[in-house]
């Protein structure tokens, strides 16, 4: 690969991202995460409870300011100064992270943006990693974000380089990642199966994400799969309606935040299994429970997601973050 100059993609700042969404997108996203009836203040517009699934900020860097079937570009693929330009169909997604600041409107919002920055480069020797992080923010009101989101994706083929290994490296800071494995000493606390069906990725797509890997059965065999997959993102919101079910109530003020690292592809009609550890928090996060979670395809035995972890927070101690 061509040399990639640090000095000009970490910290830019590609152009912002117009992004629209209303009451019918939320209620659509629910459903394509497998939420039910028994939690209708996320599916029914006139629950006197209603409310948005605190995840649903994660689709927006695809659906954008589109409210019809978008051409699917892949989302985050744009150029950027001192990375040569790469196919994104070798792009596959690593990492993701999501802290709400403040709940969403509900009636949904027009004129809202994206503003994303490039927050990390790294060689992996067979590929190279991209960290992007990006606010979902009203301009009328950019020191008040709704939500953060990191993202990483994986160039397969477009590492060797010589550049920083990741964030333990010296020259990415020297900052080490927290240890997000569960206890090796303890079974899980809890354990959630929850069944997907055959047509889960095309019910999820409608939330934005049009790549036809996951609905076109000759596209998948392109890249070495047998069959349309489910979306990432897709396993990434039943494991974060799994656990915020059994710790939080189902009450989207308890949603903090949540990261995790996809580690193989699902297949629609899999069962996910969320397997979660309550485990201890800091003095100075009273209020707070931290649950670290991997998730499984149970039918193939197989882990999905791995170093995740929610943090939920008592509603009654809840500050939002300015940043």
């Amino acid at each position: 690969m061509s040399t990639v100059d640090l000095s000009k993609a970490l910290g830019y700042k590609g152009p912002p991202t117009k992004v629209v969404f209303n009451t019918r997108d939320y209620l659509l996203y629910a459903l394509s995460i497998g939420i039910h009836s028994e939690e209708l203040q996320f599916l029914y517009e006139n629950h006197p409870q209603f409310t948005v699934f605190p995840t649903y900020p994660l689709v927006l860097a695809f659906k954008r300011d589109n409210n019809g079937v978008s051409v699917y570009d892949g989302a985050g693929s744009d150029a950027i100064p001192g990375i040569p330009p790469f196919d994104p169909n070798t792009a596959v997604h690593g990492e993701q992270s999501l802290e709400v600041h403040r709940p969403l409107p509900v009636e949904g919002a027009e004129g809202f943006e994206l503003q994303s920055t490039v927050t990390g480069v790294y060689d992996k020797g067979k590929g190279m990693v991209i960290e992007r992080t990006a606010q979902l923010v009203d301009p009328k009101d950019v020191s008040r974000p709704y939500a953060t989101m990191m993202g990483s994706a994986f160039v397969r083929g477009s590492g060797g380089w010589g550049g920083p290994r990741g964030p333990a490296d010296v020259a990415s800071g020297g900052k080490k990642s927290e240890s997000l494995d569960p206890p090796k000493d303890r079974t899980p606390d809890r354990v959630s199966e929850d069944s997907t069906h055959a047509d889960q990725a095309i019910l999820y797509r409608l939330s934005g994400d049009y790549n036809p890997l996951h609905i076109d059965p000759e596209i998948a065999p392109m890249v070495g799969l047998e069959r349309p997959i489910l979306h990432g993102l897709c396993t990434y919101g039943l494991s974060a309606h799994a656990i915020l079910k059994t710790y939080g109530g189902s009450d989207p003020r308890a949603f903090k935040s949540i990261t995790g690292r996809f580690s193989a592809p699902v297949l629609p009609g899999d069962t996910h299994v969320t397997k979660m550890w309550n485990v201890p928090t800091t003095p100075e996060n009273k209020g707070q429970t931290r649950i670290l979670f991997q998730t499984y395809a149970k039918e193939r035995n197989l882990l999905v997601i791995h170093s995740g972890c929610v943090i939920l927070q008592d509603p009654s101690h809840q500050t939002h973050s300015k940043l």
